[in-house]
C-alpha cells in the first residue's frame, strides 16, 4: 500500500481551524443533509472560508433556519437551500436538472442510521437507498459540473459501521436474509468507500478527486433510530476502552470536531490530487486491525467489488 497521507491535524481539530488561511472564494459547494450536525458545520466552515454553499435538505424551513444560522456566524450571504430526498430518484433528478455552472465542492454527508426495516416506493432498503443509491444518483448526475469546475472535489461521509458489512451483493435489500439494522447500515457505509474507490478510477481524466471518510462518534439526529440503552453501551465501550488504553472504544466528538476530516477533504490544499482513500481524525487511515473500531476494511478498497458495486448501481437505479 502506498505512503499514507497524513496532516498536522488530528481527532480535535474543528472544522474551521482546517479551513484557517484557505480561500474559498468564488468556489461553489453542494452539502447534503445540512439541517443538522456535522451538515450543518461543514456548511459553516465552507461558507466562512469564502464559498458559494448550497445546502440541501428534506425539511425547508429547518434548512432556512441553519442558512440563517450559518449567514449570522459567517457573515456571508451565500448561503442558498435547496430541496432532496436521496431517498426518490425524481427528486435527485429533480436537484440536478435544476443545477447550472460548475460545482467545485460536493460533500454527500446525508445518511440514515440503523432504521428499523424500511422501503422506498422501488422496494429498496432505506438505508441503502439514502445513503448509497441517492448519493450515486446525484454524483454521477452532477459529474458535468463537477468536470466543469477543473479540480473539483467529491466527499463521500462514511462511517466506522462499514467494519459491520460488505456489500451483501447476492442480497443488498434484505428480500432473502433477515433485516438487520446495523448489518444494514453498514454496508451502506462500505458503500460509500467503493464508491469512492471506483469514481477515482472512472473520473480521472475530469480532475476530479473522490475520498471518503469516517467523521468519528458525534451525537445528532443521525442517532434517532438508536435507543439510549444502547447509546449507554457504546459510551461503556468507550469508556473501557479509554481507562484501559484499549482501541475498541468511540471518543466522542463535537459537532464541529466531526465536520473537520469532511471540510479537509472538501478544501484543504494538504490533500491536493489525493483520491480513492478513506481518512479518519484528518489523516489517511491505515487497514482496520482485529479487534478495533479503527482503520479501513480491506473489502471497502477493494477495486473489483467497486466496479461491481458501480455496475449494479446504474441497473438499479434503471429499473
Amino acid at each position: 500500500m502506498s505512503t499514507l497521507i497524513t496532516t498536522p491535524f488530528s481527532a480535535t481539530s474543528t472544522a474551521a481551524e482546517v479551513l484557517t488561511e484557505v480561500d474559498l472564494s468564488g468556489r461553489r459547494a453542494v452539502v447534503t443533509g445540512a439541517s443538522s450536525g456535522i451538515g450543518v458545520e461543514t456548511a459553516r466552515a465552507l461558507a466562512g472560508a469564502g464559498a458559494q454553499v448550497t445546502i440541501t435538505v428534506r425539511d425547508l424551513d429547518a434548512g432556512a433556519r441553519v442558512a440563517a444560522d450559518i449567514t449570522a456566524s459567517t457573515g456571508s450571504d451565500q448561503v442558498t437551500v435547496a430541496p432532496l430526498d436521496l431517498a426518490q430518484p425524481a427528486s435527485v433528478a429533480a436537484f440536478v436538472n435544476g443545477w447550472q455552472g460548475p460545482l467545485h465542492i460536493l460533500v454527500n454527508n446525508a445518511g440514515v442510521m440503523a432504521a428499523p426495516e424500511t422501503r422506498t416506493s422501488q422496494g429498496w432498503e432505506l438505508q441503502f437507498a439514502t445513503n448509497h443509491l441517492g448519493h450515486f444518483a446525484l454524483t454521477t448526475g452532477l459529474r458535468p459540473a463537477l468536470a466543469a469546475a477543473g479540480g473539483a472535489r467529491v466527499v463521500s461521509v462514511s462511517s466506522s459501521a462499514h467494519l459491520r458489512s460488505d456489500v451483501v451483493f447476492d442480497d443488498i435489500h434484505f428480500l432473502a436474509r433477515p433485516y438487520e439494522p446495523w448489518a444494514a447500515y453498514g454496508q451502506s457505509k462500505t458503500a460509500n468507500v467503493l464508491f469512492a474507490v471506483e469514481a477515482t478510477r472512472r473520473w480521472a481524466d475530469d480532475g476530479i478527486a473522490v475520498n471518503a471518510l469516517m467523521p468519528g462518534g458525534i451525537r445528532t439526529k443521525l442517532q434517532r433510530h438508536v435507543t439510549d440503552a444502547e447509546l449507554d453501551r457504546l459510551r461503556a465501550q468507550s469508556t473501557a476502552g479509554a481507562g484501559g488504553g484499549g482501541g475498541g472504544g468511540i471518543t466522542w466528538k463535537t459537532p464541529e470536531q466531526g465536520a473537520s476530516t469532511s471540510v479537509l477533504l472538501a478544501a484543504s490544499p494538504l490533500v491536493d490530487g489525493v483520491s480513492g482513500r478513506y481518512f479518519e481524525d484528518c489523516n489517511e487511515a491505515g487497514p482496520n486491525q482485529p479487534g478495533t473500531r479503527t482503520g479501513v476494511a480491506d473489502y471497502a478498497l477493494d477495486p473489483r467489488s467497486a466496479a461491481l458495486l458501480w455496475d449494479v448501481s446504474l441497473a438499479t437505479l434503471a429499473g
